[in-house]
Protein backbone atom coordinates (compact mmCIF):
# COMPACT_ATOMS: atom_id res chain seq x y z
CA UNK A 1 0.00 0.00 0.00
CA UNK A 2 1.35 3.40 -0.94
CA UNK A 3 1.13 5.93 1.89
CA UNK A 4 0.34 9.48 0.71
CA UNK A 5 3.17 11.94 1.30
CA UNK A 6 1.00 13.99 3.66
CA UNK A 7 0.78 11.18 6.23
CA UNK A 8 3.25 10.36 9.00
CA UNK A 9 3.56 7.24 11.13
CA UNK A 10 3.33 8.73 14.63
CA UNK A 11 5.41 7.23 17.40
CA UNK A 12 5.64 8.17 21.05
CA UNK A 13 9.13 7.96 22.52
CA UNK A 14 10.48 8.09 26.07
CA UNK A 15 13.23 10.49 27.08
CA UNK A 16 14.68 8.71 30.10
CA UNK A 17 17.63 10.55 31.63
CA UNK A 18 20.27 9.53 34.14
CA UNK A 19 21.88 11.87 36.69
CA UNK A 20 24.44 13.01 34.10
CA UNK A 21 21.60 14.05 31.73
CA UNK A 22 22.39 11.27 29.29
CA UNK A 23 19.42 9.68 27.49
CA UNK A 24 18.51 6.00 27.41
CA UNK A 25 18.57 4.10 24.12
CA UNK A 26 17.73 0.50 23.30
CA UNK A 27 19.83 -1.57 20.94
CA UNK A 28 17.60 -3.53 18.61
CA UNK A 29 18.39 -7.04 17.42
CA UNK A 30 19.37 -5.54 14.03
CA UNK A 31 22.17 -3.56 15.71
CA UNK A 32 20.55 -0.12 15.57
CA UNK A 33 20.12 2.07 18.66
CA UNK A 34 16.69 3.69 19.13
CA UNK A 35 14.71 5.66 21.70
CA UNK A 36 12.28 3.52 23.67
CA UNK A 37 8.69 3.64 22.48
CA UNK A 38 6.79 2.99 19.30
CA UNK A 39 3.78 3.48 17.11
CA UNK A 40 0.72 5.14 18.51
CA UNK A 41 -2.47 3.18 17.87
CA UNK A 42 -5.46 4.97 16.34
CA UNK A 43 -7.41 6.89 19.01
CA UNK A 44 -4.88 5.92 21.73
CA UNK A 45 -3.89 8.37 24.44
CA UNK A 46 -0.16 9.19 23.96
CA UNK A 47 0.77 8.47 27.58
CA UNK A 48 -1.08 5.15 27.50
CA UNK A 49 0.59 4.32 24.19
CA UNK A 50 4.05 5.19 25.51
CA UNK A 51 3.63 3.00 28.57
CA UNK A 52 2.30 0.16 26.42
CA UNK A 53 5.09 0.38 23.83
CA UNK A 54 7.92 0.56 26.37
CA UNK A 55 6.49 -2.38 28.29
CA UNK A 56 5.97 -4.47 25.12
CA UNK A 57 9.52 -3.83 23.91
CA UNK A 58 11.41 -4.07 27.20
CA UNK A 59 9.18 -5.16 30.08
CA UNK A 60 10.06 -1.87 31.80
CA UNK A 61 7.40 -0.12 33.84
CA UNK A 62 7.08 3.62 33.28
CA UNK A 63 6.36 5.39 36.57
CA UNK A 64 6.14 8.98 35.30
CA UNK A 65 5.44 10.72 31.98
CA UNK A 66 5.56 14.50 31.63
CA UNK A 67 2.14 15.89 30.68
CA UNK A 68 3.56 17.59 27.58
CA UNK A 69 6.13 16.50 25.01
CA UNK A 70 9.72 17.73 25.19
CA UNK A 71 10.61 17.23 21.51
CA UNK A 72 8.90 16.64 18.18
CA UNK A 73 10.88 15.45 15.18
CA UNK A 74 10.09 14.19 11.70
CA UNK A 75 12.28 11.98 9.56
CA UNK A 76 12.20 9.14 7.07
CA UNK A 77 12.75 5.75 8.65
CA UNK A 78 15.04 3.12 7.14
CA UNK A 79 12.12 1.85 5.03
CA UNK A 80 11.57 5.29 3.47
CA UNK A 81 8.36 6.00 5.41
CA UNK A 82 7.93 9.44 6.96
CA UNK A 83 7.66 9.28 10.72
CA UNK A 84 6.84 11.76 13.46
CA UNK A 85 8.33 11.16 16.91
CA UNK A 86 6.67 12.82 19.89
CA UNK A 87 9.18 12.56 22.73
CA UNK A 88 8.07 12.72 26.36
CA UNK A 89 10.33 12.92 29.39
CA UNK A 90 9.66 9.83 31.49
CA UNK A 91 11.05 7.68 34.29
CA UNK A 92 11.03 3.94 34.77
CA UNK A 93 10.81 1.83 37.91
CA UNK A 94 14.16 0.14 37.17
CA UNK A 95 16.31 -0.97 34.23
CA UNK A 96 15.69 -4.71 34.61
CA UNK A 97 14.57 -5.26 31.02
CA UNK A 98 13.41 -8.41 29.24
CA UNK A 99 15.26 -8.89 25.97
CA UNK A 100 13.26 -8.80 22.74
CA UNK A 101 14.04 -8.15 19.09
CA UNK A 102 13.45 -4.47 19.85
CA UNK A 103 15.74 -4.41 22.90
CA UNK A 104 18.80 -6.60 23.36
CA UNK A 105 20.74 -3.97 25.31
CA UNK A 106 20.15 -0.65 27.06
CA UNK A 107 22.62 2.20 27.31
CA UNK A 108 22.84 5.85 28.25
CA UNK A 109 24.31 8.26 25.72
CA UNK A 110 25.14 11.93 25.60
CA UNK A 111 24.52 14.30 22.76
CA UNK A 112 27.97 13.77 21.22
CA UNK A 113 28.33 10.06 21.91
CA UNK A 114 25.54 9.00 19.52
CA UNK A 115 27.71 9.96 16.55
CA UNK A 116 29.96 6.96 17.22
CA UNK A 117 27.20 4.34 17.39
CA UNK A 118 24.89 2.69 14.89
CA UNK A 119 21.93 4.96 15.70
CA UNK A 120 18.80 5.43 13.63
CA UNK A 121 18.54 8.81 11.90
CA UNK A 122 15.70 9.94 14.17
CA UNK A 123 18.04 9.44 17.15
CA UNK A 124 20.70 11.55 15.44
CA UNK A 125 18.13 14.29 14.74
CA UNK A 126 16.96 14.12 18.35
CA UNK A 127 20.56 14.37 19.62
CA UNK A 128 21.06 17.57 17.60
CA UNK A 129 18.08 19.15 19.37
CA UNK A 130 18.72 17.72 22.83
CA UNK A 131 19.76 20.30 25.40
CA UNK A 132 20.47 18.75 28.82
CA UNK A 133 20.09 22.18 30.46
CA UNK A 134 16.37 22.11 29.62
CA UNK A 135 15.84 19.14 31.93
CA UNK A 136 15.83 19.30 35.73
Amino acid sequence: MEIPNVFYRVSVKALILNEEKQFLLAKEENGFWELLGGGLDFDEDPVVGLKREVFEETGLEITFVNNRPSYFITDKNRHGIWIANVIYEATVKDLEFKASDECVELGYFGKESVEGINALTNVLKFAELFNPENHE
